[in-house]
């Protein structure tokens, strides 16, 4: 408990009580802390983009309500599997244009996904060796960094349903790039062990701004412990406080500047006390 004095000496703490309830009504929850039937690998089960979402069949109740509630009333929330695994955020990719899944994806599944996601969103079987698509691209809705040996015609059609200008790049040395870092047009999470070179390197090609960090606890593979989009971002239920502000700030999601939350949280608690 924090407890802040004022010039008597008592001990009061309204104050903080008032800037939170202040804050709490006023905003949504930007970062939410989940977790898929215990576990904390949020991007594994699901996938987040700006026009749609979705998320593995198979789980508990309280997951789904978590997405729905901070979803529902903006884009659709399509609940499936993807050539018969649950493990969704690794075997597709996917932004507002389009979504790419593997040869392996049932026409019943690929009917489920066509009759949930936009008509605006184009969906397209992949003929890739590589067939995790999530752990081998990540991409927002314009640029994608993809795994160096993938297939010239998935570079192709990624660049075709998703609209993006590709590159071929690692993260921290790591060609999984999909399973080491997380974009969204607003910003990006990188390995921890991504050196600065690199990371200027990579926020040059994507035009957003990358930090270095992590999830769940010190988790380096931030692609399979988070989701995001433009303004909201699932994470798993070990995720720290820290890491959470990271999160924030870097995706800017509520305007969560360092300096804009100081200052706010300063200029309330002056206030409240005079």
């Amino acid at each position: 408990m924090v407890f802040l004095l004022n010039m008597s000496g008592r001990c009061i703490y309204v104050t903080l009580l008032v800037y939170l309830q202040k804050n709490y009504n006023n905003s949504i929850m930007a970062v939410v802390r989940t977790s898929f039937e215990n576990n904390n690998e949020i991007g594994v089960f699901s996938k987040l983009t700006n026009s749609y979402c979705l998320v593995a069949i198979g789980g508990s109740a309280n997951f789904y309500t978590v997405f729905e509630s901070e979803l529902q009333d903006v884009i659709p929330v399509c609940y499936t599997s993807v050539a018969g695994c649950r493990i969704i955020g690794r075997m597709t990719v996917g932004n507002r244009h389009g979504l790419l899944v593997p040869s392996g994806t049932t026409d019943q599944e690929l009917q489920q996904m066509r009759n949930s996601l936009p008509d605006s969103v184009k969906i397209q079987r992949v003929e890739e060796r590589l067939s995790a698509l999530g752990n081998v691209i990540a991409c927002n809705d314009y640029v994608a960094l993809v795994h160096p040996d993938l297939d010239r015609e998935t570079e192709e059609i990624l660049a075709d349903v998703l609209k993006v200008e590709v590159f071929r790049q690692t993260v921290a040395d790591n060609v999984l790039v999909g399973s080491y870092c997380a974009l969204s047009n607003q910003g990006g999470l990188l390995s921890p062990k991504t050196s600065v070179t690199d990371q200027e390197e990579l926020s040059s090609l994507l035009q957003v701004p990358l930090v270095a960090g992590t999830v769940n606890r010190g988790a380096d593979v931030i692609g399979a412990g988070m989701v995001v989009n433009d303004w909201c971002a699932f994470t798993g239920q070990d995720t720290t406080s820290t890491e959470l502000s990271v999160i924030e700030s870097v995706f800017k999601l509520n305007d969560a500047q360092p300096s804009a939350i100081t200052k706010e949280m300063r200029a309330s608690l002056i206030e409240s006390m005079t």
